[in-house]
């Protein structure tokens, strides 16, 4: 009987370590504080997305990092070529609205 309880605690141990461990993404957790309004915008931002508030708060950051290595790449491509011409960054700019399923600029080029 010692070995068949032993099978399930290492049964168990796997399942768990397989199931949570590989499939949960890990998380630090860190404490911020915020200004009451701003939390309030915050929760209803994150309640008309489905989401919580940590999650709302990790996308937004995500997509602030990634906004910001863009313009880096950018810098870093000027610096190697030339700046882009007024037509390219209209190009560049159409090409990404259409990509986000958003209408055409307004403003004139």
């Amino acid at each position: 009987m010692l070995v068949g309880d032993l099978t399930g605690v290492v049964r168990h141990f796997l399942s768990y370590f397989l199931c949570y461990h590989l499939r949960v993404a890990q998380r630090d957790k860190r404490s911020v504080s915020f200004p009451p309004e701003l939390a309030k915008a915050i929760d209803e931002a994150a309640a008309a997305s489905g989401s919580s508030f940590s999650a709302w708060i990790a996308e937004t950051a995500s997509r602030r990092l990634r906004l910001e290595a863009g313009r880096r790449g950018v810098v870093e491509w000027e610096a190697e070529h030339e700046p882009l011409s007024e037509a390219e960054l209209a190009e560049g700019l159409a090409r990404a609205r259409e990509l986000l399923g958003r209408a055409p600029s307004q403003r004139s080029a």
